[in-house]
């Protein structure tokens, strides 16, 4: 059941419908019947593994629990409180273990899960290529967004063996925690102890907050439809066939990649956080302007912001201050030198997070580089700070200017579309050949007088033209006013006129139709 089918917006409407007029201690019992209905139409084999995503997380915190629940209430009782301070330390230790070893188990299980289903033929392949070996793939169903139910699952786990939260005894919540199924297309990697405060809460009509769900669910197709389903013509187009499309194309390519890639990503999120808008619940902004960075690390900071701060968080800084890698880190400082040493541990941890993160987009050695590259220019710009802290100094004035701005975004853009290279060829050699052919092939009066006839008509131009620029007006607004539905609410009938406008916009430019197959959204492939 995708997002864009007729089929979803019959089922929103009746979802809708009876949340709101059901007695509302049965909400979230409703909303979990809507997740197991959205993910069988996905394919009932996907339910077989969410449902073993959620046991093993249900199990694993609620034994982990008991324990921690069973060390206090043991401490503090009359027996407890005669221990000695060794006994005790002893006593909590051997709980300590058993809770780590319910832990580990809860991890590798759901992980594992993951790793089986995503990346055995991956690892099947390249077992085939190094060792000249003729292991047969599998053919394994891989379940409708397995990447973010796990990870946001995994998160939960962590967090109560952290003893950041609470385990949740109730196995249908933390079912309806792992399968809200907006999250699932293409996230946010939503936390439990943020998530749930709404997911389970009792939700009264609110009939601003259903008006701006509805218009950013509104936003969140016309930028899918209208902007990103027109431009993936000529995306698959100039990157399809790599020979003939070289030089010039390959720059164009990646210019309408990015628009494409942004109005289908943001427009999936747009109507993710607007129908959970709708049934008043919160869930967390995933992009906050990112093509408004002025360097890689602060663009991170923008765009898809849960996979970076569960990658961050999870990944990261456990890493960082892991024994083994602090211990390296001291050899360094002695055998090389205390700078080098100093560092090494966020290079690594830096390195082995991004490796997994093109890990997690795929399982393909392009997204793996993609990573790596990410990896390779965040350190590089961090290496680099001394240096430009210097050039801001000396040129406080220039760096201050709105056309250094300019300069510095302009240039952040042009890196992360070169990195997307990867994404659109899927192969490592045929990116970079692409990619160093802007450079030495110059068909640049042929690429763009060969506009129309890489599947785009003058029309299509005209109407993704206007749709990029007011997904660029919004943008603007938004960096200097904040929220542009409560500036437009605030205008009395405006709001009703810009949304019949964009509705209208939608039924008659947006790419769909009878015998059209609309495309699926990017991020539903993790």
């Amino acid at each position: 059941m995708l997002f864009t089918s007729y089929g979803f917006i019959a089922f929103l409407i009746v979802l809708f419908a009876l949340y709101y007029l059901i007695p509302k201690r049965f909400q979230w019992i409703l909303l979990l019947i809507a997740d197991a209905i959205f993910y069988y139409c996905a394919g009932w084999q996907g339910l077989v593994f969410m449902a073993a995503t959620v046991i093993v997380a249900w199990a694993s915190t609620n034994l982990m629990g008991k324990s921690l629940a069973q060390q206090k209430a043991y401490l503090s009782s009359p027996s407890g409180k005669e221990l000695s301070r060794e006994e005790r330390k002893a006593f909590k230790k051997e709980k300590e273990k058993y809770r780590k070893r319910i832990f580990i188990l809860a991890l590798v299980l759901d992980l594992g899960i993951l790793a089986a289903l995503k990346y055995t033929n991956f690892l099947i392949n390249n077992v085939n290529s190094l060792f000249s070996a003729k292991l047969a793939g599998v053919d394994w169903v891989l379940p409708l967004g397995i990447s973010f139910y796990t990870f946001q699952t995994v998160s939960y786990i962590i967090d109560v063996y952290w003893e950041k939260v609470e385990a949740e005894k109730n196995i249908f919540r933390v079912a309806l925690f792992t399968s809200f199924f907006p999250l699932l297309i293409q996230g946010p990697i939503s936390r439990y102890g943020e998530l749930t405060e709404t997911l389970f809460a009792e939700h009264k009509a609110d009939f601003k907050q259903i008006s701006f769900g509805l218009q950013r669910i509104l936003w969140g197709y016309f930028k899918k439809l209208v902007i990103a389903d027109r431009l993936l013509v000529a995306v698959t187009t100039l990157c399809g066939d790599p020979a003939t499309y070289t030089g010039a194309y390959v720059f164009l390519g990646a210019m309408f990649y990015a628009a494409e890639l942004y109005a289908d990503f943001t427009g999936g999120i747009d109507i993710t956080i607007g129908i959970a808008q709708v049934l008043g619940v919160k869930v967390q902004e995933n992009f906050i302007r990112p093509y408004f960075s002025r360097n890689i690390a602060e663009y991170w900071r923008r765009w898809h912001i849960s996979m970076g701060t569960w990658f961050k968080d999870y990944i990261f800084y456990p890493l960082s201050v892991a024994p083994w890698l602090l211990k390296l880190s001291k050899k360094a400082r002695k055998s090389i030198s205390d700078g080098f040493g100093r560092k090494l541990s966020v290079y690594v941890s830096t390195i082995i997070t991004w490796f997994l993160t093109g890990l997690w987009h795929g399982a393909a050695w392009n997204f793996v580089v993609w990573g790596l590259l990410n990896a390779v220019f965040i350190l590089a710009g961090e290496e680099y700070k001394p240096v430009a802290t210097r050039f801001r100094t000396k040129h406080e004035r220039l760096v201050g200017s709105f056309g250094y701005r300019i300069f510095e975004t302009l240039r952040t853009f042009l890196l992360v579309s070169s990195f997307r290279i990867l994404d659109c060829y899927r192969d490592v050699a045929v990116s970079f050949k692409a990619f160093f052919s802007v450079f030495t092939d110059f068909n640049w009066g042929s690429a763009f007088g060969n506009l129309l006839n890489i599947g785009l008509t003058a029309g299509d131009y005209l109407v993704a033209g206007i749709g990029v620029v007011m997904m660029f007006t919004v943008s603007c607004v938004q960096e200097k006013h904040g929220e542009v539905r409560e500036l437009i609410w605030q205008r009395k009938l405006l709001p009703y006129v810009l949304f019949t406008l964009l509705t209208i916009g939608i039924l008659i430019f947006g790419a769909y139709g009878v015998g059209y197959d609309s495309a699926q959204f990017i991020y539903n492939q993790f």
